[in-house]
């Protein structure tokens, strides 16, 4: 469990299984956005994308001091390195600092996995998103299969220390 202030409140992300019901939620949630934002492509999705469950090495799940579920990331093996998975922050909370935490917590745990870098596929219609990972010191990389089967795909790569930061 990490905790990160945030606002004026607290967020907490804990580690949580992948079939957790606020991570199932959550990812749900995710899934409706991108399906909505994503349509066109969606009908020319090469096969293989899906996240299978025995692939992730991490899950975790922000929470506000209230309890309330409000982000989700996971990391799934990639050979030596790990690739950040369904990280989503509902809309009503994006800008609060909550994609932060959960970056930092999944950072956290590739680094005690023993993970040299954390490699990420990100899309050309979330600029934010693009925008928070090159902030927090993400820098593009050639895209890597099987997302280079998939137009627009936009990969990136941060090398981890053996501490934060």
């Amino acid at each position: 469990m990490t905790a990160f202030a945030q606002g004026t409140g607290l967020i907490e992300v804990r580690p949580v299984g992948w079939d957790d019901t606020a991570a199932v939620a959550l990812r749900r949630a995710m899934t409706e956005e991108m399906d909505a934002r994503y349509a066109d492509v969606l009908a020319i999705m090469p096969s293989g994308m899906n996240v299978e469950p025995e692939t992730v090495v991490y899950t975790g799940v922000a929470y506000t001091a209230e309890g309330v579920a409000v982000g989700h990331v996971a990391l799934r093996g990639l050979g030596d390195d790990v690739e950040l998975k369904r990280m989503f922050v509902p809309p009503s909370h994006r800008g609060t600092r909550v994609a932060r935490a959960l970056l930092a917590a999944a950072e956290d745990a590739a680094r005690a996995l023993g993970a040299p870098r954390v490699v990420l596929q990100t899309g050309p219609r979330q600029p934010d998103a693009v925008r928070m990972y090159e902030r927090e010191g993400y820098t593009p990389i050639p895209v890597f299969a099987p997302y280079d089967r998939l137009p627009g795909s936009l990969c990136f790569e941060k090398l981890l220390s053996a501490t934060r930061g």
